[in-house]
């Protein structure tokens, strides 16, 4: 054998060897990267975290999600929207990224690309404004759903601005939201994300005295119709999504909480 062509095999056994190196390397990173996704961040205030029925929660420091493989996004994002987190600081806007904490991949911003549909945040960019951090964590695509942007810009919209009130008003409010991932879905992109025909959002506050709860239901289009007709027993969320979303509280609050409609506690 000459030269040239033991110097090829050693080339070739050198960029093999390089390359395996290179996998098991990035292999482990990703392993590293979702495994510090499973654990609750300083500011996880898991008292108050939903159930899953995928079994893939994921903490992020701003947010903690549930990840449906099967529709390419959150089943719900959970998190606290306290008074102090309320900031009109503008943060440039960042791209989209990948969300690589979630273990089955979670789906690529691309598939929203010419599908008529916006990138809606569950999570809003707008509460997570006291640092530029969390504003940008909001930016991930476990954090968003495909929703047509009357409905984003619009009666959501609304919605989340009432949100930001009520945290101001009673020093902050536990957040729960999503798409209702259950019956027939459009579906957008070469991943195949749902498109929600409902979405929801159930809040909780325990920080005046006696804990109060509410419910929102929303057909997946735009509205001029006053919050307070959207609001709907937690009960009703729960039995649509097949979501716990407050199992840690006494069955006997729990179960009166979420079993009103009422809306009397909460100022419109």
């Amino acid at each position: 054998m000459n030269k040239r062509a033991v110097y090829s095999i050693v080339a070739i056994t050198i960029m093999v060897g390089l390359y395996i190196y290179d996998y098991f390397l990035d292999e482990e990173i990703k392993a590293e990267v979702v495994n510090e996704g499973k654990i609750p961040k300083y500011d996880t205030n898991e008292f108050f975290l939903p159930s899953s029925t995928t079994g893939q929660i994921v903490h992020h420091n701003g947010y903690s999600l549930s990840y449906s493989e099967p529709h390419e996004q959150a089943e719900w994002v959970a998190y606290e929207l306290k008074k102090s987190h309320l900031s009109n600081t503008n943060h440039k806007r960042p791209y989209f990224e990948i969300d690589h904490t979630i273990k089955t991949g979670a789906a690529s911003w691309r598939n929203y690309k010419n599908s008529g549909y916006d990138r809606g945040h569950l999570c809003p960019a707008g509460d997570r404004r006291y640092t530029k951090k969390a504003h940008d964590e909001t930016f991930l695509t476990s954090n968003i759903s495909p929703q047509e942007h009357r409905f984003n810009s619009g009666i959501w919209n609304r919605l989340e601005q009432k949100v930001r009130y009520w945290a101001r008003k009673y020093d902050g409010v536990f957040v729960v939201t999503g798409g209702v991932l259950k019956g027939r879905m459009k579906t957008i992109g070469k991943e195949e994300v749902s498109v929600p025909n409902q979405f929801y959002k159930v809040l909780i506050d325990n920080n005046t005295g006696e804990t109060k709860m509410i419910g929102f239901l929303m057909r997946h289009k735009d509205s001029r119709k006053p919050l307070y007709e959207f609001v709907v027993p937690v009960d009703t969320i729960e039995k649509l999504t097949g979501i716990d979303f407050f199992p840690e509280l006494e069955d006997s609050v729990e179960n009166k909480l979420e079993a009103s409609g009422s809306y009397k506690d909460w100022s419109f």
